[in-house]
């Protein structure tokens, strides 16, 4: 069992989703947790209450427009007079479609802002903490768009290949920090792909819908066209994986883009 007892973790975007899920993991092993997200008072509450349920010795919410370079810096200051981030997850992203010559540029600049920028600012403000402490991990929610492509998609597409780009740099600059017997500091990628969020609900619905009402034939057909498994993840496997990465058993995985996808980008 990992056993992050005396570990802050901050993961952006955790009030619900695979974000949540993955607070959830790192909570359960005894990690105190800095939310983050954009969600009312209620949503917060009940996220953070059940982060405490999970095992979290602490949770605390703060704030961070990651659009914005001045929130973001706040947000980190504020974690660092907490304690400072041990662990890092930037999971919080964005997507909107539209062919490339259709994407307009105020949509490409947000993109990029939140799924790339914000994240080379975290790492920046956390990494040197985590060197001198001798332990850190940061863990960088891609996707399967890190490492492929998809039409009416440019900005994430460009953003998440940034971010595996990004991580391999910052794997480099920080592999000698610590030692085996500390946990060292290391920095990855986890690539989903189709995974069971509210965000893919619309779609599995409505392609259930031409199988009667039957869910796993509709989720079958509709990852069919991308992910040859034709099963979605749920988001604790990404959690469990998360929660793997912070081991200190893992001292040795860094600078990697682990794909959960089913084998997609394996074709």
């Amino acid at each position: 069992m990992t056993d992050l007892s005396g570990k802050t973790a901050l993961v952006t975007g955790s009030v619900q989703g695979i974000g949540l899920a993955i607070a959830r993991a790192l909570a359960g092993a005894g990690a105190r947790i800095a939310v983050h997200g954009i969600a009312g008072d209620a949503q917060i509450d009940e996220a953070c209450e059940m982060l405490h349920e999970a095992g979290a010795p602490q949770a605390e919410f703060f704030s961070g427009d990651l659009r914005n370079p001045e929130r973001v810096g706040e947000m980190m200051a504020a974690v660092a007079a907490w304690g400072g981030a041990d662990i890092l997850v930037n999971n919080a992203g964005i997507q909107h479609t539209a062919p490339l010559s259709e994407m307009p540029r105020e949509t490409w600049d947000r993109i990029l802002a939140v799924n790339l920028s914000a994240a080379f600012q975290t790492m920046q403000a956390a990494l040197p903490g985590m060197a001198e402490r001798g332990y850190g991990r940061v863990v960088n929610i891609a996707s399967v768009h890190g490492l492929v492509a998809s039409k009416d998609k440019a900005p994430y597409v460009a953003a998440k290949h940034g971010l595996v780009g990004l991580s391999k740099v910052a794997a480099l600059e920080y592999a000698a920090a610590g030692t085996k017997a500390q946990g060292g500091v290391t920095v990855n990628c986890i690539c989903p792909g189709w995974t069971e969020t509210a965000i893919i609900a619309p779609q599995v619905e409505a392609r259930a819908a031409q199988f009667g009402g039957d869910r796993d034939k509709g989720i079958a057909d509709l990852l069919g066209e991308k992910q040859p498994s034709r099963r979605t993840s749920d988001p604790s496997e990404i959690g469990a994986l998360a929660l793997w990465l912070c081991d200190p058993v893992a001292h040795n995985v860094t600078g990697t883009a682990i794909p959960v996808d089913g084998g997609w980008t394996a074709q």
